[in-house]
């Protein structure tokens, strides 16, 4: 089997208190355990944690079991790809060196079980807002990622868990909701993209939301909800046959 899951946050603020951020972090690493029990690849969508940058000799304290989890994993022979979303998009090596994981920075097309895929966490795609692009440029900017290292990591990594804070709680209030198929721009970005080559599946994270929508009979747009609320995922079997699933803890005691 291949898994896909997303948008697990870990660290972050808008949790009540560390006692719910480890009980969040010990279910998301269940969940993994119990998915790798019969998994070839697992993928993980984009913005499994809150904030991460990586200084040169630092990085954000915290989610060392889920770290720890996906060392494990991989170290067992199951290859673990790592999107980047726009909450840990600054990552220049250590997952990889340490964890064991392939890290991708930019959408992918893979051919999976006989079926070709679309891999994105979902962000900056069909995005329309000016003031949203201006700000991903800025995080993608490598003089501003220079700029930043040059703040103590006391400092860069709380103003970065503050400010990832203040947009989750922004996306809370605005945006988890299904918008409609004329009007959720993933759906209209796969649409777009359908027109200039196929993909049977495209598959994405960020909007906290699940989806699992045909938009050509041979094509479907698959969201992948997140691990906070839903705790859901996507599995694409042997066959090529896809579904979304969700993750049921009290089924193993």
């Amino acid at each position: 089997m291949i898994y896909f899951l997303s948008d697990a946050h870990l660290g972050s603020r808008i949790l009540p208190d560390k006692q719910a951020a480890h009980k969040q972090e010990r279910k998301v690493c269940a969940m993994l355990r119990t998915l790798a029990k019969d998994a070839t690849e697992i993928f993980l969508l984009g913005d499994m944690i809150d904030f991460w940058f990586e200084y040169a000799y630092t990085v954000p304290k915290g989610q060392t079991r889920f770290l720890g989890t996906l060392a494990e994993i991989a170290d067992s022979g199951i290859v673990v790809h790592y999107f980047t979303g726009n909450h840990d998009m600054w990552t220049y090596g250590y997952l990889q060196e340490e964890c064991g994981v392939i890290v991708h920075k930019k959408p992918e097309s893979i051919e999976i079980n006989g079926k070709k895929c679309f891999l994105a966490h979902g962000d900056g795609l069909k995005e329309t807002n000016t003031g949203v692009k201006i700000i991903q440029w800025i995080f993608h900017s490598e003089v501003c990622k220079k700029l930043f290292c040059l703040i103590p990591s006391r400092f860069g990594i709380n103003f970065g868990l503050w400010w990832s804070a203040k947009n989750r709680t922004k996306e809370l209030q605005l945006h988890n909701r299904y918008r409609g198929e004329n009007s959720e721009r993933l759906v209209l970005f796969a649409k777009d993209a359908e027109k200039v080559e196929h993909h049977d599946y495209y598959i994405f994270g960020h909007r906290h939301i699940l989806l699992d929508l045909m938009i050509k009979k041979d094509s479907r747009v698959i969201i992948l909800g997140d691990c906070i609320n839903e705790f859901s995922y996507a599995a694409i079997d042997d066959n090529g046959d896809i579904s979304l699933l969700h993750f049921d803890e009290e089924s193993l005691l």
